[in-house]
Formats: structure tokens, sequence, C-alpha cells
């Protein structure tokens, strides 16, 4: 049964990760409605985490070369400059999210990770994707491509993702997007970012997790981690292709309507099953 249940939250994560609605959001509400049933609660903290890993997989595969910063040139091993900048400055706007969660990691989640709170920001995000989406709709992007970003556009986008950091439901890709259209970043550059951006961070909190869960792992939570993972990696696969083909064309208003309507109902229904 953990089994099945673990496909379930990897298909939720996969999904959820990279479309602006909150994965740590759904994940805290699926865990409402469907529990494991033979792991402990340290575990489930560490996994929910954890399983992360599998869709920072999918980012690396499909923006691979977008992301390796070595190459040949002339014959000879070379380090690709424009791709080393990008690097700095994805770290660099890691660096004040990865501050704040270092030091109140565990506070946040005392005091927010539970349902009402995420309704209030899945609402709360969802008003500002569509206030946000509304005043842009008659402004031309001043940054299309990624190697025009500034050392100062990738630290304000960086700022906004320390708000997804401290309140669950608010999305690392919804804060980090919202923050790049406000300062002229084009949708699908924002997007493309953004999947950049989770590598570092997914994997500095997944490991973080790892450390203090420690190496006390059942066989039973052994296979219920690798299972999300892969289910995480594959369903991450088809939707990262959806969201680029769907900016292209379409704005986020959708998952702002999406939120609200997703909040609206949790803040409703969560008084008498969401405990």
């Amino acid at each position: 049964m953990d089994i099945l249940i673990s496909i379930i939250y990897g298909i939720v994560e996969g999904i959820t990760e990279w479309l602006p609605i909150s994965s740590t959001g759904h994940m805290i509400l699926l865990n409402s409605l469907l529990k494991f049933q033979n792991v402990s609660d340290g575990f489930y903290s560490m996994y929910e985490v954890v399983i992360q890993l599998g869709a920072i997989l999918a980012v690396v595969v499909l923006f691979w070369k977008r992301l390796w910063p070595f190459g040949i040139h002339n014959g000879k091993p070379a380090v690709k400059k424009r791709t080393m900048r990008m690097w700095g400055q994805i770290i660099l706007a890691c660096i004040p999210a990865a501050i704040v969660g270092a030091l109140f990691d565990d506070e946040f989640e005392t005091l927010f990770y539970n349902p009402t709170s995420v309704a209030l920001a899945l609402i709360i995000v969802g008003i500002a994707f569509i206030v946000v989406e509304n005043y842009e709709k008659n402004r031309e992007p001043v940054i299309t491509r990624i190697r025009d970003f500034t050392w100062k556009t990738a630290l304000i986008i960086g700022l906004f993702q320390v708000i997804a950091a401290i309140f669950p439901g608010t999305s690392r890709s919804g804060a980090t997007i919202i923050g790049a259209l406000l300062i002229g970043v084009s949708r699908t550059c924002a997007a493309e970012f953004t999947f950049f951006l989770a590598v570092p961070v997914m994997l500095g909190a997944s490991l973080l997790k790892l450390v203090k869960f420690g190496g006390a792992f059942t066989g039973n939570e052994i296979a219920v981690l690798l299972v999300g993972c892969i289910t995480a990696f594959v369903v991450s696969l088809f939707i990262i292709r959806f969201l680029m083909n769907f900016v292209k064309t379409h704005d986020f208003k959708v998952f702002g309507w999406y939120r609200i309507a997703l909040g609206a109902f949790v803040l409703v229904a969560g008084m008498t099953f969401l405990k």
C-alpha cells in the first residue's frame, strides 16, 4: 500500500513542482487525505522534500546542454563563460532563501505547514498572478534571454524566492515567476530560470533533510523513497515540456484562478476533513 501511495505522491510532486501552484502546499494537503501506513513521522518530513530529487533530475536531463558549463573548443577542454556566468547568478539568487531556510526551517514548518496556511498562500499568490498578468499585458518584456540577466536581476528573483521558503503554498516557481515578470522578464525566460534555479535549491534542501534524518531507513522506507523519486522524475519530464510550450502562447492567469479555487475549497472543507 505504501508503494502505491508513493506513486500518487510522485505524480503530484512531478506536476506541482513545475507548475506555479505549489508542490509543498499540495503535498501537505495530500498528506491530510492520504497517509503512509508504515513509515515514521521523521521519514515523512524528509520524504516530502527529498522526493524533489526526481524532479531535479528531469531538469538536468532536459536542459543538460544549457546547464553543463564545460565543452570542447578546437579539440581542447574549454569552459563556457556564459554558462558559468549563469551559474554564478543562479547561486546568487539561491543565497537569500538558503540563509532563511537554514536558520528557520524547523520554525516555519511548525508555524505554517498546515492546511489553513497553505490555503491562504494559495489564494494570495493566485490573486497576485492575476493582478501582475493584467498589469503586464500591455508591456513588452525587456529581458527575453537568460544571457541578458544582470546580477541585480538574479538577486531580485532570489529575494522573491524567500517568500516561498517561509510560506508553504506560495510556490517557489510562482514566487520567482511573479518577481521576474514584475522586473520585465518574459514568461518563457522566467520559467526557464525558475527551472534552473530549482537545481541547487532543491538539491540543497534535500541534502539538508537527509543529513537531519540520518541513515535509519527501513527496507520499506527505502522502497517508498525510490518509487516516489522515480515517479516524480518521469512525470516532470512531461510537465516541463508542457509548461514551456504553454507559456509561449498563454499567460499564467489560469494558474492564478486554480490557486484561488483550491485555496477556497480548502478553507471551506478543511474544517471537516483536512485534519
